[in-house]
């Protein structure tokens, strides 16, 4: 029996691998961390379900009271409250390995984008928690209080309400989300600070749509996400207004060729013997002058001429990814001709990377 031919490329498989590797560690890293905040959670399980319940049990009626319906319910309610308390307790331990996964594979400046969007999803993720916490269950519970039909006692079944509040809490942290992602669509160019604020109505009335879905139906409740959610668009409309001018002020810096060495322009300063003719009645050893000049400028050509059959010997590897770019795209992988671009950004002198934007604006149109 003929022995198994090994593959022509042993090590082709093994970057994939490496990251699949390299996964799965981190995500045991990130179970392990939410394991050990539930073992700091769960003895406080009970009264973490006592806080999050106080908005609607401050507005129940006098002699009500939250019941379970079911016989595991006074265990796993609380528990489960635990468990999410566990994962936002382990949020930045979470993000760190996430971070440490992502980071490798990113470019410099979208390492300098990527951590301040970050972090500022999850503060903003946390503000809108908090804002539906204080402000909107104390609403939204009175109003069902208020509107409970005579002869029907209001009395909730804690695992219920356990899954109401998450629902709200989730939809609130991510309608809080709003600059993130008017920031993201800017960064990235589907749209522009322009277009958006062309916009502005049709935004107005969407979080009014917004507010309207997820508030119980009076128009106090409506206006106290609608309102907010629309300041967060602005803020976000103004940071992308600040990215787009640092962005621009940038690209021009970088194309702008650089001023001359000798500072002056190309017309030779008067009184020089280089291409100037003699005048009638010169001296006689200015021709000999003359002819000096014209031996230093040919040198000085030839020396020119040696520099760049130089580095046409020496390929250069940036203009070699250029190329290669190119040839991708002629056969229709424009995925990976838009990796080597952004390496030609990182490492390419301003010319290279005046051409590689180009080629990056042809590939998105």
């Amino acid at each position: 029996m003929a022995l198994p031919t090994e593959p022509d490329d042993p090590g082709a498989e093994q970057p994939f691998m490496s990251h699949i590797i390299e996964l799965r560690d981190r995500l045991i890293w990130m179970l392990m961390g939410v394991g050990v905040a539930l073992v700091v959670t769960f003895p406080f399980a009970n009264g973490i379900y006592t806080y999050v319940a106080t908005p609607l049990i401050a507005k129940l009626p006098q002699g009500s009271h939250m019941i379970a319906t079911q016989v595991i319910s006074p265990f796993m309610a609380p528990f489960k409250l635990a468990l999410v308390a566990a994962v936002f307790l382990a949020m930045p331990w979470l993000l760190y390995q996430l971070w440490a996964f992502v980071a490798p594979g990113l470019y410099r400046h979208e390492k300098r984008l990527a951590v301040p969007l970050l972090a500022s999803s999850v503060v903003l993720f946390y503000v809108g928690m908090v804002f539906a916490y204080y402000l909107v269950f104390p609403l939204i519970f009175g109003f069902m209080a208020a509107t409970t039909p005579a002869g029907v006692s209001m009395m909730t079944d804690i695992t219920a309400y356990l899954d109401f509040v998450l629902a709200l809490f989730f939809a609130f942290g991510v309608a809080f989300e709003v600059p993130v992602a008017t920031i993201l669509l800017v960064a990235i160019g589907v749209t522009t600070p322009e277009a958006l604020a062309a916009k502005r109505p049709y935004i107005i009335v969407g979080a009014f749509v917004v507010g309207m879905v997820l508030t119980p139906p009076d128009v106090f409740s409506q206006t106290m996400l609608a309102i907010p959610m629309w300041l967060l668009f602005e803020l976000g409309l103004f940071f992308s207004r600040i990215l787009v001018r640092d962005r621009a002020a940038r690209e021009a810096a970088e194309t702008t060729p650089p001023p001359p060495a000798g500072g002056g322009g190309g017309v030779p300063p008067s009184g020089t013997g280089a291409g100037r003719a003699l005048a009638p009645g010169a001296p006689a050893g200015a021709g000999a002058a003359h002819s000096l000049h014209d031996d230093e400028h040919e040198s000085h050509l030839d020396r020119v001429d040696a520099e760049h059959l130089a580095r046409r010997a020496t390929p250069d590897p940036v203009e070699d990814k250029i190329r290669r770019a190119n040839q991708l795209l002629e056969l229709e992988n424009p995925f990976a001709a838009r990796q080597l671009l952004y390496q030609v950004l990182e490492e390419g002198d301003a010319q290279q990377r005046v051409v590689a934007r180009n080629i990056l604006n042809q590939i998105d149109s």
